[in-house]
């Protein structure tokens, strides 16, 4: 959910927020109509839409409280039309449930960090700059990146290294952080994992430390355990005619979706039987071919819309099936 931008100033701005429109509002004609934001962020997207689709209402989840609060501002001219829900976004049933709308005709997932994570120097979010290990996405929650750093065995911490961000020195990173604890701050852990790295791996491929954060950011908040919650209880809630919009910005995020996607939009009969029967037929269908990305003028514009990959699919109306 990267943007740019650490308020709700005007030079706040969502990523593909053009493109999310285009893919989102025809789904959000009719009067009554439903957008759900499961990753709300500080609002960009939500404003976007309620903008272009005029009949429609929002339900925005978010776990940060901060979060909430400044999306709150900055939608308040929406006035009813906006309703706000502290939630993990795998909790998306219990909040449609909560607001009477169990069926929706349109649903956004902006997965990672918004910029006010990104940006607040005090969460231990940015490698570049020095604070407290934390790096949770919800502050009441127990489990901080200092925890993983500081108590976690070297195989658990290697093994979400490997998984959450394809760190090739996985291994040799984490034994040491175990030998260098305790660790108590952002600063101490990029100098531990830059010392871990060969000297070459230092100095090519970005910060030396990107892939530790991201790691111990995804494991604190269990965003993965959480996507792969959300994503088939947002299939459940479309209605016929809905639209789902992920925008992921890793490969283990995307890989999941794709999965996900590719098991919605594929007919329920062994490969090569060339008539579907009746009630064997996909009930989504993809709007979209692969994974989309930013244009290089986005990019240059925001910076953090570099990694994104955009999928979308729609379920089919209800005569189609």
């Amino acid at each position: 959910m990267s943007e740019a931008g650490g308020s709700v100033a005007p030079q706040h701005h969502p990523v593909l927020v053009e493109r999310v429109v285009e893919l989102l509002v025809p789904a959000l004609a009719e009067p009554g109509s439903v957008y759900v934001d499961g990753t709300l962020g500080l609002g960009g997207h939500a404003s976007a839409i309620l903008e272009a689709a005029p009949n429609a209402s929002c339900i925005g989840i978010d776990r940060d409280p901060q979060a909430l609060a400044l999306a709150g501002q900055r939608l308040a001219g929406f006035g009813s039309r906006v309703q706000l829900h502290r939630a993990i976004y795998h909790e998306l049933p219990d909040v449609l449930a909560a607001a009477g709308r169990p069926r929706v005709q349109a649903i956004l997932l902006d997965l990672g960090l918004s910029s006010l994570q990104i940006d607040a120097t005090d969460r231990g979010f940015a490698y570049a700059v020095d604070a407290p290990l934390d790096m949770r996405m919800n502050p009441d929650q127990e489990l901080t990146a200092a925890t993983i750093v500081n108590t976690w065995p070297a195989a658990d911490i290697a093994r979400i290294l490997r998984d959450y961000s394809d760190e090739r020195f996985a291994r040799r990173i984490a034994d040491r952080i175990v030998a260098s604890r305790p660790l108590a701050s952002s600063a101490a852990l990029v100098a531990v994992v830059t010392e871990a790295l060969p000297m070459a791996a230092r100095y090519g491929g970005g910060h030396p430390a990107k892939r530790t954060f991201q790691a111990l950011r995804i494991a604190v908040n269990a965003e993965l355990e959480s996507l792969a919650g959300v994503l088939p209880a947002a299939l459940d809630a479309l209605a016929p005619g809905g639209r789902l919009v992920v925008l992921a910005y890793h490969s283990g995020e995307d890989r999941l979706v794709k999965r996900v996607f590719a098991r919605a939009t594929s007919d329920r009969v062994p490969a090569g039987v060339p008539d579907v029967p009746a009630g064997y037929a996909a009930d989504f269908t993809l709007l979209t071919r692969g994974a989309e990305t930013a244009s290089d003028t986005e990019i240059a514009f925001n910076s953090r819309a570099k990694p994104v990959r955009l999928r979308a699919l729609a379920r089919k109306q209800e005569e189609a099936r």
